[in-house]
């Protein structure tokens, strides 16, 4: 049996092969994950600007309404709360920023070994880019996709597209 492992540089795919005994227990471990919160900070003051309290791992794609102000962070604070039934030896996950349907960065996230039948909090720094780097809300809005993938080591665990959208919040 085959699955394809995570993007390599350049955007290659590698193609992997796990047994039968692989592939049961990955499917465990799919079905005992689930993302039970989220939300994102200032990181300079922690003042939360966007949280999402309930969460729909089946959905393709979800959308968000962001506070645009959000984008004038110099550092966003990421919580994701998350429960497990299975143990996992090496939880990490790739997020990809798409805007119009073309790969524009992507980052990379260690969590390491989760402990089975556990409900944890993880917490992620993003930096900004420089100002003069950045878009702005008005041309991100609706056009960014953030595709979030959890891997237990190279073995993909949940993919999940979230369409972003920038809000005015200061009415």
């Amino acid at each position: 049996h085959f699955l394809f492992g995570p993007e390599e540089p350049l955007g290659t795919l590698r193609v992997m092969e796990y047994s039968e005994a692989d592939l049961y227990r990955l499917q465990q471990i799919r079905d005992g994950f689930s993302i039970n919160w989220m939300n994102m900070r200032d990181a300079s003051t922690g003042e939360v600007l966007w949280a999402q309290e309930e969460w729909d791992t089946a959905a393709e794609e979800l959308e968000a309404q962001i506070p645009s102000r959000i984008l004038q962070c110099r550092g966003v604070s990421r919580e994701i709360n998350f429960s497990s039934i299975e143990a996992m030896s090496s939880l990490r996950l790739v997020q990809t920023v798409i805007f119009k349907g073309e790969h524009l960065e992507e980052w990379n996230f260690q969590f390491g070994f989760v402990i089975p039948n556990s409900t944890n909090t993880w917490q992620q720094t993003i930096e900004a880019a420089d100002e003069e780097e950045m878009l702005p809300a008005e041309l991100l809005s609706g056009n960014v996709v953030i595709e979030t993938t959890f891997y237990d080591g190279d073995a993909p665990i949940i993919t999940q597209r979230i369409r972003v959208w920038y809000v005015d919040d200061t009415a």
